[in-house]
């Protein structure tokens, strides 16, 4: 399976920003999409994941409210719209797949496949 995520760039506190991942390959055994992230000097931490089949959703609390993880209509394909963001969202974001049924899926050792990260900058 390979991910390819897209979307990161520079924007200013309060705007909004939308991340996609689209996976390829042998992708109908996958259980699980989630997003992670990684700001400087920090480890990588959970922000949201989605159940492929049933749309389950999970998130990481400070990101409730204002984060949104959704599937695409084709099914390979994971949307994290961002609203509100802070400068404490900045980070590479990096999207990861699986095959585990683990709930909840906010651990790294979860999923399999990764995606190479793009980076989300919010200024003050």
């Amino acid at each position: 399976v390979q991910l390819q995520a897209s979307g990161g760039g520079l924007v200013q506190a309060g705007d909004s920003l939308t991340l996609s991942c689209a996976a390829s390959g042998r992708t109908s055994t996958l259980e699980t999409m989630g997003w992670f992230r990684q700001a400087p000097g920090q480890e990588r931490e959970f922000v949201a994941a989605v159940a492929w089949i049933i749309g389950r959703q999970y998130y990481l609390d400070s990101v409730k409210g204002r984060f949104t993880i959704s599937r695409g209509n084709d099914k390979n394909t994971v949307y994290l719209q961002m609203n509100s963001l802070k400068p404490e969202d900045t980070a590479v974001y990096y999207c990861a797949t699986g095959t585990s049924s683990e709930w909840p899926p906010s651990s790294s050792f979860a999923y399999s496949f990764w995606g190479r990260g793009t980076l989300v900058t919010v200024s003050s």
